[in-house]
């Protein structure tokens, strides 16, 4: 590096204080924390929607994830220091004081709690504290030991929709909303393989087990991208069953043929290990999702779909 771009990252000007805080709270991976909680309560609204209640439930659910990705950082904040991705985190770089980031984490976690309890059911509120306890408390340090923490991680990331149906429901003991789940707990496994294997040399550097640290050559990896990836495709037929009724015609055909883009994506993955092929695979799952939910939402709009 030249002296000019030493002095140049020097010179950098440190973030604002809400930049921090947004940092600390993962905002932009929590936008689709609070997309999928929104669809669950959009699925599960056969009447006229309450607006007032959708936005307090995605606000409540959002301050939820929030608090828990904080915690996530201050838990994690001697492996940040060793990634380059994760470095300039305010907690892992002293631009936040711990006890400053826990207070907000908790104060952020037990606002969106108790705004659930009240504005939108107990149900919803029950399964945001699972969403945030298994999170911060089961699959941020068991990420040190396995790497089926990734499995484990899977869960939290899958309940947000739940939420959003315990919400408009007052219950998620029904079959459609576990669909749901299922769909986002399969989705998750190809997408974080293949942010494992982008940032390999970063997890390695910081000494996590990930599959991508520890399967040098992608051979597992690429084999696990593709099992995933054909489980999502079964799942994601799991709404239009009668168990669940949630959609129609469409909906089943439009699932198919994106849950197989996805899996030629993963096998293009298992078949050629490279960064390009892994990031192709990261960005059809972020496009699959997305579209995924866009067609359940149309059903609700019109049935006969």
């Amino acid at each position: 590096m030249t002296t000019d771009a030493i002095a140049a990252a020097t010179d950098k000007p440190k973030p604002s204080r809400l930049a921090d805080v947004l940092t600390l709270s993962k905002v932009r991976v929590n936008t689709l924390v609070v997309a999928t909680t929104a669809g669950g309560y959009w699925l599960a609204s056969h009447e006229a929607l309450n607006f007032v209640q959708l936005v307090n439930t995605c606000l409540a659910t959002g301050l939820v994830a929030a608090g828990a990705a904080a915690l996530n950082q201050i838990f994690e904040r001697d492996i940040d220091r060793l990634m380059v991705r994760t470095r300039h985190r305010p907690v892992a770089e002293g631009r936040m004081d711990v006890g400053e980031a826990v207070t907000l984490a908790l104060g952020m976690t037990v606002v969106g709690l108790i705004m659930l309890w009240i504005g939108s059911s107990a149900a919803a509120s029950l399964v945001a504290l699972a969403t945030f306890a298994s999170y911060a408390f089961i699959y941020t340090p068991l990420k040190r030991v396995t790497s089926l923490s990734t499995i484990v991680g899977a869960v939290p990331g899958a309940l947000p929709p739940l939420i959003g149906w315990a919400a408009a429901r007052g219950t998620f003991l029904e079959p459609a909303p576990w669909s749901l789940f299922l769909i986002g707990f399969f989705w998750q496994l190809p997408h974080i393989l293949a942010i494992g294997w982008m940032y390999r040399e970063d997890y390695a550097r910081a000494r996590l087990p990930v599959l991508a640290a520890v399967d040098p050559t992608g051979a597992i990896s690429g084999r696990q991208a593709m099992l995933w990836s054909a489980a999502v495709v079964a799942v994601s037929v799991l709404p239009s069953t009668p168990a669940s009724h949630l959609t129609g015609v469409a909906y089943l055909v439009g699932a198919l043929l994106l849950g197989i883009a996805q899996f030629v994506m993963a096998a293009r993955f298992a078949r050629n290990r490279s960064e390009a092929k892994a990031r192709q695979l990261f960005y059809a799952t972020l496009l699959y999702l997305p579209a995924l939910w866009l067609l359940m939402g149309l059903t609700r709009l019109d049935p006969t779909l």
